[in-house]
């Protein structure tokens, strides 16, 4: 059995990664190429960045961010 760590760190296939910076802990990721991204899924940043499984997004959160407002 494979065990994925919390945080992966990104291995992007093409060289980049892409960052983005957001100010609340749960997200979605669709790849952001409208018909040509992936799935849509939602992420939750644990401590302060995850990575999408699919597209190797890097979400970091920004300092300073509230907590989550219970949903």
């Amino acid at each position: 059995m494979l065990i994925q760590p919390a945080n992966p760190i990104p291995r992007p296939r093409l060289g980049h990664v892409e960052t983005i910076v957001v100010d609340q802990r749960k997200i979605a990721c669709d790849g952001g190429l409208g018909q040509l991204g992936h799935p849509r899924v939602w992420l939750k940043i644990g401590d302060h960045q995850t990575v999408c499984p699919y597209c190797s997004r890097l979400f970091v959160l920004q300092p300073g961010a509230q907590a989550d407002s219970g949903h």
